[in-house]
Order: C-alpha cells, then sequence, then structure tokens
C-alpha cells in the first residue's frame, strides 16, 4: 500500500500516523509520508488530524530546507582556484590540450564529497574511501596521459586513445565518488534509483549554471571590447577554471541535501517533477522513434558495419534511452493506477526496442572488430553496449516476473544492480585499460 492508502486507512487514528511516521523516518521517506499527507489533506480539509500533520510537516521542512552554502562556496573555490591555476599554458599537454579537461573532474568531484561528507556527518569512511579512490584515478589516469619515458606504453599513450576516454570516464569516476559519499556501503535499491535521478538533476542544474556563467563571460569580453580592451588569455582560462570548480559543487547543493537520504530529497529542492514530466512525454516518442528504425534496418542493413559515426550515434541513443526509463520513473508511486499501467506499458515497450537496436549495433561493432583488431575504444563500446543490453534485459524480466502490482520495485532492483555494474566497468577503464594493449 501506497503511504497515502494507509494514512486514509489510519482515518483519526492518531497512533496508527504516528507509527507510520515513525516507520518513513526508519526507511528514510519521511518526504514521501509528507507528500501523502498534504494530499490527504487537501482531499479532506475538515481532518483536524491530517491538519495538523501538514502543518507540523511543512514547519519541519522549512526549517530544514537551506541549503549548505557556506560549506558549498568554500569547497567549490577551493577546487576553483586548483583549476584556474592548472588552466595556464604551461600546464598544456603536448598536443594544446589544456590540462583542465582532465583534471576538472576529479578535482570537482573531491570537492563534492567533502560537501556530502560534511553535510551529512555520517558515513565518513565511505566518504573517505570514495574520495581516496578518485584521487588516486585521477592522478594515475592524468600520470599515464604525461608519461613521456620510453616504455611499451608511451605509444599507446601518446596515440591518445586513453586521454580520450578518460575525458568522458573521470567525470564517471567522480560520479561513482559522489554515489558512494550519498548511500554509503549500504543502500536500497530505491535509494540507488534516487540517487540516479537525482544524478539527472544535478546534470540539468550544472548546465544551466554553465550556461549562465558562459553568457555573463561573453557580454564581459565583448564590453571590453567596446572600449578596445582585450582580457588577457592567462585571466580568461584562469576564469574559465574558476567555472569548472564551482559550477559542480553549487550544482550539487541545489539540488541535494546531504542531510537528507536519498529517498528523503524534496521535490522543490531540485527539478525531479520537470524531468518526470518530461521524460513521461519523451516516451512514447521515443517509441514512435525506435519502431521506426527497427522496421528501417532491413533497407539499410550494413551502414552502421561501415560507418564509424553511426555507432557513435547508436551508443548515445542508447543512454539516452536509459535517461528516459530513469527519468520517467521518477516517483511513479504518486500516480494512480491507471497512469501507472500505462507508463509500465511504455517503459516495456521502449525497452524492447531498445534491445533489439542495441543488439544490432553491438553486432556492428563486433564485425568491425573481428574484420580488423580490438582497440581501447572498441572494447569500450563493447562493455557498455552489453551492459545497458543486459540491463534492458533485465528490466523487461523483471517486469514479467513481478507484474503490475510490484512493477516499480524491479525498476528499482535493475536501477540498483546497473549503478554496481557501472561502477565496476568505469573502475576497470580507469585503472585496466592501459595494462591491457
Amino acid at each position: 500500500m501506497t503511504y497515502e492508502a494507509q494514512i486514509q486507512a489510519a482515518g483519526n487514528n492518531p497512533a496508527r500516523l504516528e507509527d507510520l511516521y515513525r516507520l518513513a523516518q526508519r526507511e528514510r521517506r519521511v518526504a514521501a509520508f509528507a507528500a501523502a499527507i498534504g494530499t490527504c489533506y487537501q482531499q479532506a480539509p475538515e481532518n483536524l488530524l491530517y491538519g495538523a500533520w501538514h502543518y507540523r510537516l511543512q514547519a519541519e521542512s522549512s526549517a530544514g530546507a537551506a541549503v549548505l552554502w557556506r560549506l558549498a562556496v568554500p569547497l567549490g573555490l577551493v577546487a576553483g582556484l586548483a583549476l584556474a591555476a592548472l588552466t595556464q599554458e604551461p600546464f598544456d599537454l603536448a598536443n594544446g590540450m589544456p590540462l583542465l579537461f582532465l583534471t576538472w573532474a576529479p578535482l570537482a568531484g573531491l570537492a563534492i564529497v567533502g560537501y556530502i561528507a560534511l553535510g551529512a556527518r555520517q558515513r565518513t569512511h565511505a566518504a573517505l574511501v570514495a574520495g581516496s579512490v578518485l584521487l588516486a584515478g585521477g592522478l594515475y589516469a592524468v600520470g599515464l596521459v604525461l608519461l613521456h619515458t620510453p616504455s611499451y606504453l608511451e605509444v599507446y599513450v601518446l596515440r591518445g586513445q586513453y586521454r580520450d576516454l578518460m575525458l568522458l570516464h573521470l567525470p564517471a569516476l567522480a560520479w561513482i565518488a559522489a554515489g558512494l559519499a550519498a548511500l554509503g556501503w549500504r543502500s536500497t535499491g530505491a535509494e540507488r534509483h534516487a540517487i540516479l535521478v537525482k544524478s539527472i538533476e544535478v546534470l540539468i542544474t550544472g548546465g544551466l549554471y554553465a550556461a549562465a556563467g558562459g553568457a555573463l563571460l561573453a557580454i564581459t569580453v565583448a564590453l571590453f571590447q567596446v572600449l578596445g580592451i582585450s582580457l588577457p588569455d592567462p585571466l580568461l582560462r584562469a576564469l574559465v577554471g574558476m567555472g569548472a570548480g564551482v559550477v559542480p559543487v553549487l550544482a550539487v547543493a541545489t539540488v541535494y541535501d546531504p542531510r537528507l537520504g536519498p529517498l528523503e530529497q524534496r521535490l522543490e529542492q531540485g527539478l525531479a517533477r520537470l524531468i518526470a514530466t518530461l521524460m513521461r512525454l519523451l516516451l512514447p516518442v521515443s517509441i514512435v522513434v525506435l519502431a521506426v528504425y527497427v522496421v528501417a534496418i532491413p533497407f539499410n542493413l550494413m551502414a552502421p558495419f561501415h560507418d564509424r559515426g553511426l555507432l557513435i550515434v547508436y551508443n548515445v541513443l542508447l543512454f539516452a534511452v536509459m535517461g528516459v526509463l530513469l527519468g520517467a520513473s521518477t516517483r511513479a508511486d504518486e500516480l494512480g493506477e491507471r497512469a501507472q499501467g500505462l507508463l509500465r506499458a511504455g517503459m516495456i515497450a521502449l525497452a524492447a526496442l531498445a534491445t533489439l537496436a542495441s543488439l544490432y549495433a553491438l553486432a556492428a561493432v563486433v564485425y568491425r572488430t573481428v574484420l580488423s583488431y580490438l582497440t581501447p575504444n572498441r572494447l569500450t563500446v563493447i562493455g557498455w553496449n552489453a551492459i545497458n543490453i543486459g540491463l534492458l534485459v533485465a528490466l523487461l524480466v523483471k517486469q514479467a516476473r513481478l507484474g503490475r502490482l510490484r512493477w516499480l520495485e524491479g525498476v528499482h532492483a535493475v536501477a540498483a544492480a546497473g549503478v554496481l555494474i557501472y561502477s565496476v566497468w568505469v573502475l576497470f577503464l580507469v585503472f585496466a585499460v592501459p595494462w591491457l594493449f
């Protein structure tokens, strides 16, 4: 039963409502309980017990709603100052790429781990391990990229494949560290699902902050140019580095309250409602697009087997599908029975179509590998494809086994497994891949 149904069943039983509240505290779902109380109070405003609980929880929510800016801003500034120094030309890589591209994720990630650990004042051991792994991974990756001593690694490093892979996977390593700091060593499937949803919120919020900061920087440069003044390149680089350190920390602070558990995060603090609505609107569109694509495969069967660009598009599409499925299931337990049935049917259809398209893309990558040789990039793509296909199949199996009443439990179970598998694969790519080639 949902909290709303249990509260309505309790009626005018104060002891039962108190028991439900204590249970919500133990399960770290006070926010869901408060939302259910609010719904019940709207439906029955004459119920004094609902009213008392509504205003009590509203007061508690307001008291703890303040963002921990005093903690987030200094940590962001420390990371920003360090990155501002690393953006300068003497630290550029041999190909002219600023070292910032490789170092921003580990340094910003360490600041985020510190924010979560200091804000929560618990799970400090997990946060310490997470920060240590992130620091080690960052130093390890950057060290290999900067390696110029004669060795069998040098050819591989100079080819740049590991460097390019790390541009994508060091941010993923930072995400793993932040997730471990937030979840600790033990977590439920629902909590991991909630962290994944919060990750999407952080990504969108950070994008908005970055866009605003970029626009402000562009306007500043234009204003000085009108006056005939060109800002020096070192200053511009430093400003970009500051933004790379500050924006991720502020994005996390805006969306995630470390004092609350993953299932207690408030909707009004982030974009959860917007994400859920947007992804549910995208769900039928995605189904139509993928259905047309699957039907069209036989008419252009060999195109991705020979076109590397198409394979890249397919992999981006696969991650986009995983995002739609994840976002659409956000707060699904608050929907009515009919709406949940339609949502479940849409997710099953999208997962089935995505599995067919992904198997096709995986076959193309394997084909190209067999004809030539295995490279780090191909290994990475094959691994990600196989993992995501496995998760999609697991989602379909879970839905078949659990049925309509427990369908959301199946989504949470797959999300929980996905977090662990993603983490293991990212760690493998960061630490092990260089020694395989």
